[in-house]
């Protein structure tokens, strides 16, 4: 069902907290981690049932009512059978990974079985996968809940240019749950609000070039962008095969720990996974407090903010943090410029035809070209800003011994040479363990090469509170190590605040299962609107 069509919420907090039999719910969604859900389930202090009840309750009065953030397309019609089945499980007594019975939002270009598969497409309405997608399935395996799927921009900010992130034709404009004036960034904007605001335990999102570290700054959430073939790709709408990749948006380090060693493994569909050294590895063995003990850390620059900033003040709040755990700061200097190139354009329509001809019989849409054409003959609906992207995608002559595959084929082997081998070199020179940047500017130099980053939430501008993050940079396959910098830089700062505390004013007159004493003081005060 989709989210528009949920039913109503009371303005009351105390009827929002109520759950079945008067008893107040334990846990603040808003803040809560896995492991304290986790703790609450063993302990048979919540189920995973009225957890996931609560998680519905909780989208219904926050996503299309109250601030209406819009960061949930649509909700999963099986989610409390699900809920009920991880109950059953969980009652087993046996060994069980970290997220059975935890509600999980994936983002909807990533195909779940029973749900239409829409990219945020007003062409793709209807476009139902045969099955779950391997991230999904594997998600499904650790006894994940699988609550729904997340808006986001329109084919992942692949149809066009000058689309908003997290604006859709399907969908319409997710918003920010920090500050509404600001983008909550694409092309993951739902997945990041709602981890943000706790709208699930955690959510997926997809990346080509900063479409995960992009909304995980802009939402202040962690958000690991892997290894490319870390995570199957298989059964999600792409961009490109060169980049792309999936991975957690969560509102801890120890969170998207967790969610990363549930989506690792291998998949005979998906070649980029076949040299995954990382398959059955458990991120959580990462999560070390003395990690940053003896790393020598790059600050790369030119990516320092500005002298005189907010930005800068919190820039240097976390280069002391990191100098006081133990890591050695080396200044390095990384070109992160790049050439233009056509790697995205001419992979879009190969890689999207391959994926629709893994549909059923019966999909809507065949091909780009039937995208098109959709979109040309519902204009209104699909083309507020026009479909530029596919239309520079389709032009492309994918012939092998055409001009545009030349050019691809040269663009493809400069964009490695301008990312993975300038990392390369700059960190062996260097003897560096990882590079550092501020909020997502290591999206487009590690996109390219394919190499990993984690984005962590390092505070909020002193002038209107709005978030700022570092993230770590690395090689391939070097995410238990950036996993264990971040982990320790989080320990040791805690930076991180939840929006309602942030920015209590859009939630003072709404039903929450978490508490904000502002919007209990305005309930009481008589201040909310009938």
């Amino acid at each position: 069902m989709t989210v528009a069509g949920t039913t109503s919420v009371t303005t009351s907090r105390a009827d929002a907290a109520d759950r079945p039999g008067g008893k107040p719910f334990p846990v603040d969604l808003e803040t809560v981690t896995v492991a304290q859900l986790t703790a609450l389930l063993d302990a048979g202090k919540v189920t995973s049932t009225t957890l996931t009840e609560a998680y519905i309750e909780r989208i219904k009065a926050l996503n299309s009512q109250g601030p209406s953030l819009n960061a949930v397309r649509a909700l999963n019609p099986d989610a409390m059978k699900e809920a009920a089945a991880a109950d059953k499980v969980r009652r087993g007594k046996g060994p069980h990974s970290p997220l059975l019975g935890i509600p999980v939002i994936v983002k909807d270009n990533i195909d779940v079985a029973g749900l239409p598969t829409t990219a945020g497409s007003v062409a793709l309405t209807d476009s139902r996968p045969a099955k779950d997608a391997p991230v999904v399935a594997r998600l499904r395996e650790a006894g994940a809940v699988i609550i729904g799927k997340a808006n986001l921009t329109e084919f992942a900010n692949y149809l066009t240019t000058g689309m908003p992130g997290g604006y859709s034709s399907l969908g319409g404009q997710v918003l920010n749950a920090y500050d509404a004036s600001q983008t909550p960034s694409g092309s993951s904007a739902g997945s990041g609000v709602a981890a943000s605001i706790g709208l699930a335990a955690v959510a997926i999102g997809t990346e080509t070039s900063g479409s995960i570290l992009s909304p995980a700054y802009s939402n202040s959430v962690v958000g690991i962008k892997p290894t490319v073939g870390l995570a199957s790709r298989t059964g999600i709408v792409p961009i490109a095969a060169s980049q792309d990749t999936a991975g957690p948006l969560t509102r801890t380090v120890a969170d998207a720990a967790a969610t990363l060693t549930a989506i690792d493994g291998t998949d005979p569909e998906d070649p980029a996974t076949a040299s995954n050294p990382l398959v059955g590895h458990d991120f959580t063995k990462d999560l070390s407090a003395t990690a940053l003990q003896g790393a020598r850390i790059g600050v790369v620059a030119g990516q320092v903010p500005a002298t005189g900033t907010d930005n800068r003040t919190l820039w240097d709040a976390a280069i002391a943090a990191l100098k006081a755990r133990g890591a050695t700061l080396v200044d390095v200097t990384l070109d992160t410029t790049g050439h233009p190139s056509t790697v995205l354009t001419y992979e879009f329509q190969r890689d999207l035809d391959t994926y629709l001809a893994r549909l059923p019989a019966n999909a809507p849409m065949k091909s780009l070209a039937d995208i098109i054409a959709h979109n040309n003959a519902h204009a209104a609906q699909a083309l507020k800003f026009g479909q530029v992207h596919a239309l520079e995608s389709q032009a492309m002559d994918h012939s092998p011994d055409s001009a545009d595959t030349a050019t691809y084929e040269a663009d493809r082997a400069q964009d490695l040479a301008d990312s993975k081998d300038r990392i390369d070199t700059v960190m062996k020179d260097n003897s560096l363990t990882a590079l550092l940047f501020a909020n997502s500017g290591s999206a487009a130099i590690g996109a390219k090469a394919g190499y990993p980053t984690i984005s962590v939430p390092a505070g909020y501008q002193a002038a209107n509170r709005r978030p700022f993050s570092i993230s770590f940079l690395g090689q391939a396959w070097s995410e238990p190590t950036l996993i264990g910098y971040a982990y320790d830089y989080e320990q040791a700062t805690k930076l991180r605040r939840p929006p309602t505390v942030i920015n209590p004013a859009p939630y003072r007159c709404t039903a929450l299962t978490s508490s904000a004493d502002s919007a209990d003081s305005a309930n009481s005060s008589g201040s909310c609107a009938p």
